[in-house]
């Protein structure tokens, strides 16, 4: 949830830079260090959920891919290369939002299903 907090931080202080407000672009810098810390926190947990078997394996995957998103986005942005940092950054926010979303909706059990569950038969 953190990640996609400041990715719409990071949102936000961009669309105030653009409108005029050019100290907001030392702000969208630094965050981006923020933002990029956050998402190798992620990860992290993510890895660990999933090897203490608690979670399955692709949250962990998806969360090193962002990770190296929010980094590519972080030398576009650098660079001045807009053209690719903005589609990116709105990339980077739908990633975010996905997994996000995975985190507050998916169901964990603490059995592994029996035949009968599977096949939709309750007791």
């Amino acid at each position: 949830m953190l990640v996609l907090l400041d990715t719409l931080a990071q949102a936000a202080l961009a669309g105030l830079f653009v409108t005029g407000d050019l100290d907001l672009l030392a702000w969208h810098a630094a965050n981006a260090g923020v933002l990029s810390a956050l998402t190798v926190v992620q990860t992290a947990a993510a890895l660990v959920v999933w090897r203490a078997g608690h979670g399955p394996w692709w949250p962990a995957v998806a969360s090193a891919v962002l990770a190296a998103l929010v980094s590519v986005q972080e030398g576009l942005g650098e660079a001045r290369v807009l053209a690719g940092h903005m589609p990116l950054g709105m990339t980077v926010f739908g990633c975010a939002t996905a997994l996000t979303y995975w985190a507050f909706t998916q169901r964990t059990s603490t059995s592994p299903p029996t035949a009968r569950s599977r096949q939709g038969v309750t007791e």
